[in-house]
């Protein structure tokens, strides 16, 4: 099912729903002392339009993104324009409602609703239709446009729920419930709100439409002491009524860069979850993420489940969005403990945000660790309190003011209405710290690597290595330009952008799996991260071992081992297989999975292989096994490595799908990984750690047959981790994302030049656009390496040798290159002597390369007989064009002030 209330199709061609980001203006007001009035609304709304240019419209200036604003329950208000009387405030739960625009699924809806409630022990006292007026909205915004209706419930006979948050709660499940069952049956509805605390207002609007589309914002008996108010820029995306801001707890400005990985997360955490606070089976509320909505829409529904199951809003918040804690020296212990803690909970959600959040009595905003998002915010004298994306949201005496600032990376803004007090953000964070003993919890769970005890370690023969590396495709261009210089160095070579060779797909050569992703773009991140000089708020360190129920936290929840860095060497493999070896500590008992397959058995004994695998890991789980070691060691004749990326993946969706993926770690012991790309790609799917055995036995062998020279074995190896590392947080900073633990499973990919069915199936929630090879072509590279180490006529020792390569230099019998000495030839020739001829033979022979599957683009050819050619005198000229060309977009911070006056001068020229 479609989002309701929507015009974005479903996924076609190169537009997919899950790609909803937000990059949009938000703001507060509130009465430092809890006093509800109409000119907080008033202000609040004004606000709003002040932020008219962060928001966004179509080609109908009419139809915007988005607005919106969450108010306290108007219980004065709401007394005067119903006609059945409401209880005390607090007493009853009042929520905004999307209803279908026909009469009859209309009048469904609202029985579904009234149903549901009375078997969640609540009951349905009244509606009112909410008074709209349509006359500004744009025909697309009005197309969609669904019926507006607040429904007013309380609790049932004999029901615990009176008032305030206890009411929410069962509210809560009413909401979840009624919305699973309208999805199964295809019934358009959308709660913006439900609850004894606030009530939003919001659609696809722009900022000045929303007081204008529902006139109760204007009425004067409309009070509010807070407004929440958020101006909508969907990036790349369809707009729709839901999509607005604010949500039920939060607005937004930002994107969660890993959101693929925080809802996988969610999903296998739901088997854990038990509460005692939130009434009835907790499996009916699931899925706690809905589906095919945005990053903004799942946080808001994360956070909310974390305060319904017994947390603080600030508590809760803090949980998705910590402070850089990890290389903080001046954070205090307690500080640095409540984070430790809630991270072997939860990942982060990662991320350029600036959240700002409410539950009716507190309000208040959140940074990201890199404070990549705006925000100011201003104290008057008469206890008003102003915080905006921007300044300027409202027009302030500066005399007025009495104090003022901006909001920190990582830090909390928090202006509590019932103590009537802004909070500190220190004050807050000690407050939380001293709930629980989580130093105690901590040194009673944690597990450092660094001091299991040390294992024996195993070298091998060149024979050994070789015959190996043949199995995993190495090649001498390998060893001499990526392997040698890491382990030399201790960082990556640099090399130039772009590359000339084909994309794996149209290879003629064995490409391994992981050619065939790519990692995407941060949408609306700019500029990424700087991960050496901001390297105070990033993290390569995480933790292994299985998570517990989020509503019942204790030193149980952190039964982890703690891993410095996502690259593992063999000694440390050899300390994790062995933790549990006399039987001692069963929390941590490791299972191997062998990964390997029958080579002649093509793509049907490969299929077969991962269906075993997925088998074997559940038994595992069932069994008790918490570290799963994911191996391809010991190839040989009749068995070939499953691809280390697919057999990962594999693993980890089998296990999000059976619940069971938090109950256990994921370590991949492969002898394919060899580049940061590689072990990118395999975190990025699930491994919280993986050993690139045979590359580090390869920096044995090279050093022992003095092809690297001036350092041993041990620092070649310790100097290759730390560039696989330091390569793997490039990527990750790339990205926008911060710590590794939020990296893990995240899936910030797209494969080219896969079968749908194949992605579906290994790699659920990767974008394909294209469609491709599946599980036969796969099993046909596996086979044709595997087929240079065990050859049909076997191979003498001494003739024993790898593949050139030729994917980074051009060699005649390597990959094809668009750029090789017959090009460049053709290239300088032309130019240097200025002959045009000379120069068509070089296009020419560019052209003939990329029909040969050099490019996608050579295979594509102009179709000629769909329509007639519009005429010349119809096409508007070049010089009309760039008068409307613009940079003003940009934003100041992005970019210098000089460099928006530079390109000012360009466009206006």
């Amino acid at each position: 099912m479609n989002l309701p209330f929507s015009h974005a199709p479903a996924a076609q061609g190169l537009y997919d729903p899950q790609f909803e980001h937000d990059a949009c203006g938000v703001a507060f007001v509130a009465d430092l002392h809890g006093r509800a009035s109409h000119r907080i609304v008033e202000q609040a709304l004004t606000a709003l339009h002040n932020l008219d240019h962060r928001g966004a419209a179509g080609a109908e200036p009419s139809s915007g993104d988005g607005a919106g604003i969450t108010v306290q329950v108007p219980d004065r208000f709401l007394r005067e324009v119903v006609d059945f009387p409401l209880p005390a405030p607090g007493a009853y739960v009042v929520g905004t409602v999307f209803l279908p625009d026909d009469d009859d699924a209309a009048a469904q809806v609202r029985e579904l609703v009234e149903q549901t409630a009375a078997d969640e022990e609540l009951h349905v006292i009244g509606w009112r239709d909410v008074p709209s007026v349509s006359d500004s909205l744009g025909p697309t915004a009005r197309s969609v446009m669904p019926r507006f209706a607040q429904v007013f419930i309380v609790g049932g006979a004999g029901s615990k729920a009176e008032r305030g948050i206890d009411l929410d709660r069962r509210a809560y499940c009413l909401r979840k419930v009624v919305e699973r069952k309208a999805r199964e049956a295809q019934l358009e509805l959308y709660f913006p709100s439900l609850s004894a605390r606030t009530l939003v207002y919001k659609g696809m609007l722009t900022t000045d439409q929303l007081g204008t589309v529902f006139p109760d914002l204007t009425d004067p008996r409309f009070e509010s002491a807070i407004g929440l108010v958020h101006s909508r820029f969907s990036t790349n995306t369809f707009p729709s009524w839901p999509l607005a801001h604010p949500y039920r707890y939060i607005a937004h400005n930002g994107e969660i860069n890993t959101i693929r990985g925080n809802r996988n997360w969610m999903r296998t955490r739901e088997t854990l979850l038990e509460s005692d606070l939130i009434p009835g089976d907790l499996k009916r509320l699931f899925p706690i993420c809905t589906p095919e909505v945005s990053d903004s829409a799942s946080f808001d529904e994360v956070l909310e489940l974390l305060h319904m199951g017994g947390r603080s809003l600030p508590h809760a918040v803090l949980m998705m969005i910590p402070e850089a804690w990890e290389n903080n020296p001046a954070m205090s212990a307690g500080r640095r403990a409540f984070y430790e803690f809630h991270a072997c909970l939860m990942e982060a959600w990662d991320g350029p945000a600036c959240v700002n959040f409410t539950d009716g009595t507190v309000i208040g905003a959140v940074l990201d660790r890199n404070g990549l998002r705006p925000g100011r915010w201003w104290q008057t004298a008469d206890g008003l309190v102003v915080l905006g994306s921007e300044s300027g949201v409202l027009d302030i005496d500066p005399a007025d003011v009495v104090a003022k600032g901006r909001l920190q990376p990582g830090r909390m803004f928090l202006v509590d209405t019932a103590r009537g007090e802004i909070r500190s953000d220190d004050d807050i964070k000690a407050e939380l710290a001293a709930e629980h003993p989580y130093d105690e919890w901590l040194h009673a769970g944690l597990m450092q690597l660094d001091e299991l005890p040390e294992r024996d370690h195993v070298s091998f023969t060149h024979e050994s290595v070789t015959r190996r590396q043949q199995i995993f495709g190495y090649t001498e261009e390998e060893l001499r330009l990526i392997i040698a210089p890491m382990a030399k160095a201790g960082a990556e070579e640099i090399g130039s952008m772009g590359t000339d060779t084909p994309v794996a797909v149209l290879s003629k050569r064995p490409r391994l799996l992981f050619d065939y992703f790519s990692e995407l773009f941060a949408q609306v991140t700019n500029p990424p991260l700087d991960a050496i000089r901001e390297e105070l708020v990033t993290s390569l360190s995480g933790a292994i071992g299985p998570e517990q129920n989020l509503f019942t936290p204790g030193p149980a929840s952190c039964r982890q081992i703690v891993i410095p860095r996502p690259v593992i060497d063999n000694d440390e493999l050899a300390k994790i297989w062995h933790i549990n070896a006399d039987g001692d500590m069963p929390g941590f008992r490791c299972q191997l999975i062998d990964g390997r397959y029958r080579v002649h058995g093509g793509g049907e004994a490969l299929g077969a292989a991962l269906e075993r695998v997925r088998r074997e890991c559940s038994a595992a789980v069932d069994a008790g096994a918490r570290i799963l070691i994911l191996s391809d060691r010991d190839c040989d004749a009749d068995n070939a490595p499953i691809p280390s990326l697919l057999l990962t993946s594999a693993v980890h969706q089998h296990l999000v799908r059976t619940g069971e993926r938090t109950q256990v770690g994921l370590v991949v012991e492969t002898g394919e990984a060899r580049e940061v790309h590689h072990i990118a790609l395999l975190i990025g799917y699930g491994a919280a750690a993986v050993n690139p055995y045979l590359a580090f036995e390869t920096i044995d062998d090279l050093v022992a047959n003095g092809m690297i020279n001036g350092i041993s074995a041990d620092k070649g190896i310790k100097n290759y981790v730390k560039a696989l590392s330091k390569g793997v947080l490039k990527v990750m900073s790339k990205m926008g994302i911060s710590t590794i633990q939020s990296y893990t499973g995240a899936q910030v990919f797209e494969a080219f030049g896969l079968a749908q069915p194949l992605v579906e199936e290994y790699f659920g929630g990767t974008p394909s656009r294209l469609g491709g090879v599946g599980l036969k072509s796969l099993a046909e590279e596996a086979a044709a390496r595997h087929a240079s180490a065990y050859p049909l006529v076997p191979t003498s020792r001494a003739h024993r040798r790898l593949d050139v390569g030729g994917e980074y230099q051009w060699r005649r019998e390597g990959e094809l290159h668009v750029f090789n000495p017959e090009t460049v030839f053709l290239l300088q020739h032309s130019t240097r002597s200025r002959q045009y001829d000379v120069f068509r033979k070089y296009t020419d022979r560019v052209d003939e390369l990329s029909r040969e599957g050099a490019t996608l683009r050579g295979l594509f050819e102009f179709r000629t007989d769909r329509r007639a050619p519009v005429p010349l005198d119809e096409v508007e000229p070049v010089s009309e064009i760039v008068k409307r060309f613009a940079t003003g977009a940009m934003s100041y911070g992005s970019i210098s002030a000089e460099a928006h006056e530079t390109l000012a001068i360009a466009m206006n020229r």
